[in-house]
């Protein structure tokens, strides 16, 4: 997915942030192979990394994919998507910018509509309580396609910030 935004929007900077180890390996394959150089990767945590390494409306956009569903109750604590987590990003994301979410977990997306649309920092584009149509700069990501051949829906979530 961010292979495909830095070959497809040359004229934008990209920053990469994940944990996942061989996942940031075959980014950074696929970067020097494509000679791009509008990315810069962080295998590092989203939480820390934002909070620490950005500074405030220095982002135009944020774009989370499919991030971990922890779909055990017990561990909903652990989902990125949460209130402290949407503000932070709201503190560094320019007003005018956008957070495109997607998921591919029905309670996940309930979750997060609820959590995005409750900030008075983000503007539902496609309406308080509503998702929006997959924007045409999201491809089909890996886990978007395992979540539809085992029978789950996707919902994406475009915000402004106001």
């Amino acid at each position: 997915q961010l292979l495909h935004a830095a070959i497809n929007e040359p004229g934008r900077n990209f920053i990469g942030i994940e944990v996942h180890r061989p996942g940031v390996g075959r980014l950074m394959n696929g970067l020097a192979e494509a000679a791009i150089d509008n990315v810069r990767v962080a295998r590092h945590d989203a939480v820390e990394v934002l909070q620490r390494m950005i500074g405030k409306d220095a982002l135009d956009e944020v774009r989370i994919y499919f991030p971990d569903p922890w779909p055990k109750k017990r561990h909903h604590k652990r989902r990125l998507i949460q209130p402290d987590f949407i503000d932070s990003l709201a503190a560094r994301v320019r007003p005018g910018g956008l957070l495109h979410l997607a998921t591919d977990w029905a309670d996940y997306a309930a979750h997060m509509l609820a959590v995005v649309d409750a900030s008075d920092a983000w503007r539902n584009r496609a309406g308080l309580g509503a998702y929006s149509a997959a924007p045409p700069w999201r491809i089909n990501t890996h886990f978007e396609k395992r979540g539809l051949r085992l029978g789950h829906g996707v919902w994406d979530l475009v915000h402004e910030r106001t």
